[in-house]
């Protein structure tokens, strides 16, 4: 390998070429920095991202595999988000974490990359960062938990912690089982066991082509993903030999594989603004429509919560991932090439379905289609999306009154007053919520319902927010409302009172306000004063910076790719 970027460091005999050796040598032979790729592990471990704290382990097996495979292995800890601890969201830094790791990758003598990721994300932040840098490099899933139980019966990370908690509000289970129920939740490393985002953005990364094919999903204490990582590491340094970069492999055919995937685990929500973004540092023409037009008719073949009943482990011993697409294989574009160089499709030949409870066969779907459903209208000009498949379908063409929350805070203070003028018809509104707004665009859309209407029965209302909502989140929730309140979308301007129809089937979000009156409504002081105003540091640059939901919600000036050239020296 004698075109080898590292060499820009270590190959001469100058001071400058003395150093970048002297330095990294440490006990390494000299032949370490001649014609061996260097291949950084790009590692989000971290303790306070319980879901990816065991990657430590899985760096060991890609470090063994690069050397096995005449590479040296460079771990290379980078921005780590925990998703259950850090406030007020961890999208607010995904951005962040995609640039750190862009930098820190171009800024470094390293020929490839392998990216290590798990929890929500991090597998999103990574493969921005690779997109942008563009050097070879390929994902380990970190993988998901194994199932815990509770009171003989399987518990589903985030997914039984709302249905849990809103038991408790509408007093059919205690505040002590429920606490009992928490050592329960989680049995084992890993990320949830849920087809949340975690999950979701594992499966979809192998669908896009960016995953060794049947490597995602496997759970994170399987000592097959040890195997697999191990062989991972091999195959790193065999991209950097062939110069196999992202660009070199991923067009629009690897999104609308994702995309079909997507709908066919009835995965995430949230994958619809990582891929988005994703494609906007390739610069390839990926929109909110292509979720509708590619996924909406896929039909549901996954019964995983929250769209069903089964959890990831389920999952992989029905077949696997493979064996779900092996059932929509005339759905995918047969061309589209994996990290391997051979196409998707070559992979799902031996694919099979071991239990048909879990993986149903395509001519028996869960929902004949159940992709992203895609919705515009009075008061989502730029596009909302809604999840029919974790949705109610009693609700899924309605007409209420809005109940309006100014933000987070607001909602919290009012909405178990039993004074609140709320029915089950009721349409709820939460804005301030958006990039822009919260800022960050947290995970708060699937509001929780009135206590006073949860002891009468109801499980299930219209909600509508400009921000998301968790992956392992269910329920009627219309999101990613653009343009945001922030942002001057009408969402803004709506009030408690006013009529607002939702028609899935017809993709319309309408309020009925006639247009002139709308025109001269201005936000209330409380909806402005809700809006996050940060004076410095991070804060303040994405607030600046950040665009909307319908694109990604990436920052402006991070959108596409610097390559991975660095033309001065640092002596």
């Amino acid at each position: 390998m004698s075109n080898l970027r590292s060499s820009e460091w270590y190959s001469g005999d100058d001071r400058n070429a003395y150093i970048h050796r002297a330095w990294m040598r440490r006990g390494l032979p000299g032949s370490a920095f001649t014609g061996r790729p260097q291949i950084a592990i790009a590692n989000t471990a971290s303790d306070l991202t319980p879901c990816n704290s065991h990657l430590t382990e899985v760096a060991q097996s890609v470090k063994n595999g690069i050397y096995e495979a005449g590479g040296i292995p460079l771990e290379l800890p980078v921005v780590s988000l925990g998703e259950t601890q850090v406030r007020p969201t961890a999208m607010l830094w995904r951005n962040m974490a995609a640039m750190a790791t862009e930098e820190m990758l171009r800024a470094n003598p390293v020929d490839g990359v392998v990216l290590l990721g798990g929890c929500d994300k991090t597998i999103p932040s990574l493969l921005m960062a690779a997109s942008s840098v563009d050097l070879p490099a390929v994902v380990v899933p970190g993988g998901p938990m194994l199932t815990g139980h509770f009171r003989g019966e399987a518990l589903g990370c985030g997914t039984d912690v709302w249905r849990l908690s809103e038991e408790v509000r509408a007093g059919s289970l205690s505040q002590e089982q429920f606490m009992k129920s928490e050592s329960s939740m989680i049995r084992s490393k890993g990320h949830c066991n849920t087809m949340g985002t975690a999950s979701t953005m594992a499966l979809v990364a192998e669908a896009l082509g960016t995953v060794i094919p049947g490597l995602a999903g496997t759970p994170a204490p399987d000592t097959r993903l040890l195997e697999a990582a191990h062989e991972t590491g091999r195959l790193a340094v065999q991209l950097v030999a062939e110069d196999r970069r992202p660009s070199t492999f991923l067009n629009k055919g690897n999104f609308h594989n994702a995309i079909v995937a997507l709908a066919a685990i009835g995965g995430s929500t949230n994958a619809v603004v990582h891929l988005l973004a994703v494609a906007g540092r390739l610069g390839i023409d990926v929109t909110i429509d292509d979720f509708d037009r590619i996924g909406a008719q896929v039909p549901l073949l996954v019964n995983l919560q929250p769209a069903g009943q089964y959890l990831m482990d389920d999952l992989q011993r029905a077949g696997g991932f493979l064996a779900v697409l092996r059932e929509v294989r005339d759905l995918l574009d047969p061309t589209a090439l994996t990290i391997t160089g051979k196409p998707l499709v070559d992979y799902l030949d031996d694919a099979r379905i071991w239990d048909p409870d879990v993986i149903t066969p395509r001519e028996t779907p869960l929902l004949p289609a159940a992709g992203i459903s895609v919705l515009r209208g009075t008061l989502a000009p730029g596009g909302a999306i809604i999840k029919p498949a974790a949705a109610s379908a009693h609700l899924l063409k309605h007409r209420g009154r809005a109940v309006v929350f100014d933000s987070i805070e607001d909602f919290h203070a009012r909405i178990d007053d039993p004074d609140l003028e709320i029915d089950e018809n009721s349409v709820m509104v939460l804005r301030g919520c958006g990039p822009k707004g919260y800022p960050g665009m947290p995970e708060v859309s699937n509001m929780p319902l009135p206590k006073k209407l949860l002891e009468k029965g109801v499980r299930d209302m219209v909600r509508i927010c400009d921000g998301r909502m968790s992956g392992t989140a269910y329920g009627t929730v219309v999101l990613h409302v653009t343009p945001e309140a922030a942002a001057d979308g009408p969402l803004g301007l709506v009030r408690t009172g006013d009529w607002i129809t939702l028609d899935v089937r017809g993709r319309r979000l309408d309020l009925e306000v006639p247009a002139a009156e709308l025109a001269a409504r201005v936000p209330n002081t409380a909806t402005r004063e809700g809006f996050a105003n940060p004076r410095r540091g991070w804060e303040r640059l994405y607030v600046d910076h950040v665009m909307q939901a319908d694109t990604g919600a990436d920052l402006d000036f991070l959108v596409g790719s610097s390559g991975s050239k660095v033309s001065r020296e640092s002596h």
